[in-house]
This record gives structure tokens, C-alpha cells and sequence, in this order.
């Protein structure tokens, strides 16, 4: 039986340039996955509002994963069945996976008074702070603001600090993971997780096998990274690799950002000189 490739990817610092937020350098490789038929699938710490828009941008039209694992959509009519454990919501349908973000926001102002001084969270954050923090414009900051499942925080204390403040929303049942830029508290959800369950439901629609390709850059990543048949590690200008905890296939980029997402998905799927690995996978719609 022929397997299906599927593309997990994460977004800022991957596919979109960690300064300047371009994806030009992957237009040609996108337009290449998209001629057969094989999805990219967003799985990122982006909120609905920055997806939605983003998915037009870009051209997808497939599901994405919003707020690092947190919740699904799919667009409506995009399987045969609406998958179970879903609702409506609009035009998509929403797999959630832990509580709203109202809940971590109560869960930090009862437990975290301490370190109020050590952080600086998104919903005290006005457009105009976000866009000096992340270079954002101001329409997509008012975009990354509107969150519903965690909570970022923007770390100013030191590292010690740091480390007894995630211990403490730890112990007080948060999950916290590190992106490229923000520390997330949200509940015990991750991309992996998140990628596990949306590919078996490809794989009820396919009947067939799929095979998880999955790109990330970050520590935010590496939930999805172990958890992919073939893990992809996107060169970052701001840090080193994550440590990956994998046997399975990973890959290093030699480029940073879009430029090395590109280098990397042709080498593994378009690449001429790889017909041992492409053999294996077939492409075509569902």
C-alpha cells in the first residue's frame, strides 16, 4: 500500500523569515507541493485571527494548527465527514484540546503575584508594544492579540528566575514552552499531540498510510519534531538547534528560515536525487 506524505510546519522562523516575515524564498517549493496535491499544514503558536488571514496570503486551503497545539480547524467540507470530537464553528470545523484562555490568565494572577515583575504578558500588551517587540505591522499585531487558549509572556528576568516561575505554573498544572521569541502557558497540549490526531484523520480519509514531515526552527517545535516520521530542523539566526529525543529520520537545515525550508522539503520530496525516498510515497488528491 502506498503511503501519503503530509507537511507539518511551523511558522514564524520557518516558513516566514524571523525578521522580516517573508515567505518569497518557499513561493516556488509551496507551488510545487500544492501541483501534487501533497498538504502543508500550519502548526504554529499563531492565533486564528493570524492563520486565517496568513492561509489566504500563502494560499492554503488546508487545515491548520493554531496556538501551539491547542486547537484545529478544518475547513469545512475538506474530509468526506466531519471528523469526531469536533464542532462548528463559522466555516471550520474546531478540535479543541485543553482550556480556554481565560483560565491560564486566572491561573497566573492567583498563583504567579511573585513575578509580576519578571514578565510581561499579551493581554496587558498594546498593538503599538507588540509591534516594537516583534517588528510586526500593526494590522497583524491587533491579530496576534486576539488569543483564546494561552497565554505568551515576553521574559525580562534572569535565567534563575525563569526557571523557579515555570516550576511554580508547572506544578500548578500548566504546560510552558519556549518559542522563538515568547514563553506560552497553556494547558498540557502541544504540536505533536496536535499533528498526531489531524494525521490519523487523514489517514481515515486517505485509507492509507501517511508519512508526518514535520519543520520547526524552536523549542515549541520539538514536541511535533519527535513525534514526525521525519523531522526537519530550520537553521535560526537567534539560537542553536533544539535537542531532538528521536531515532527517527531528522534533517538539518544549512539555510536559516524560509530559504532552509525550502532546501530542505526538495531534498526529501522533489528532488531527482532522492527517488529512493520519493518511491515510497505516492502523490495525488484525496
Amino acid at each position: 500500500m502506498t503511503t501519503r506524505p503530509l507537511i507539518f510546519t511551523d511558522i514564524d522562523g520557518t516558513l516566514l523569515d524571523h525578521y522580516d516575515y517573508s515567505f518569497s524564498h518557499a513561493i516556488d517549493v509551496i507551488e510545487a507541493l500544492n501541483e501534487r496535491h501533497i498538504p502543508i499544514i500550519a502548526n504554529t503558536s499563531k492565533t486564528f485571527a493570524e492563520m486565517e488571514k496568513l492561509q489566504q496570503t500563502i494560499g492554503f486551503n488546508s487545515p491548520f494548527i493554531s496556538e501551539n497545539g491547542a486547537v484545529i480547524y478544518i475547513p469545512i467540507g475538506y474530509f468526506d465527514q466531519q471528523p469526531q470530537d469536533t464542532f462548528t464553528q463559522g466555516y471550520y470545523w474546531v478540535k479543541e484540546f485543553c482550556q480556554p484562555r481565560t483560565y491560564w490568565l486566572e491561573l497566573l494572577t492567583e498563583h504567579a503575584p511573585a513575578f509580576d515583575d519578571d514578565f510581561i504578558g499579551f493581554s496587558t500588551l498594546s498593538v503599538e508594544a507588540l509591534c516594537e517587540v516583534t517588528d510586526l505591522s500593526p494590522d497583524n499585531a491587533k491579530l496576534a492579540l486576539i488569543r483564546h487558549y494561552g497565554e505568551p509572556l515576553l521574559w525580562q528576568g534572569d535565567e534563575a528566575s525563569k526557571q523557579a516561575f515555570i516550576a511554580l505554573m508547572t506544578g500548578v498544572g500548566a504546560q510552558m514552552l519556549q518559542g522563538g521569541r515568547f514563553l506560552h502557558v497553556g494547558g498540557d497540549t502541544d504540536k505533536g499531540k496536535a499533528m498526531k490526531w489531524l494525521a490519523d484523520v487523514y489517514v481515515k480519509q486517505y485509507h492509507a498510510p501517511v508519512i508526518t514531515i514535520a519543520l520547526g526552527d524552536s523549542g515549541n517545535d520539538t514536541a511535533m519534531l519527535e513525534a514526525a516520521d521525519i523531522a526537519i530542523q530550520i537553521k535560526s539566526p537567534v539560537h542553536d538547534f533544539p535537542v531532538l529525543a528521536t531515532k527517527k529520520q531528522s534533517i538539518k537545515s544549512s539555510l536559516y528560515g524560509p530559504k532552509g525550508w525550502a532546501e530542505c522539503i526538495t531534498q526529501t520530496l522533489l528532488s531527482s536525487s532522492d527517488e529512493s525516498q520519493k518511491n515510497q510515497l505516492t502523490f495525488g488528491g484525496a
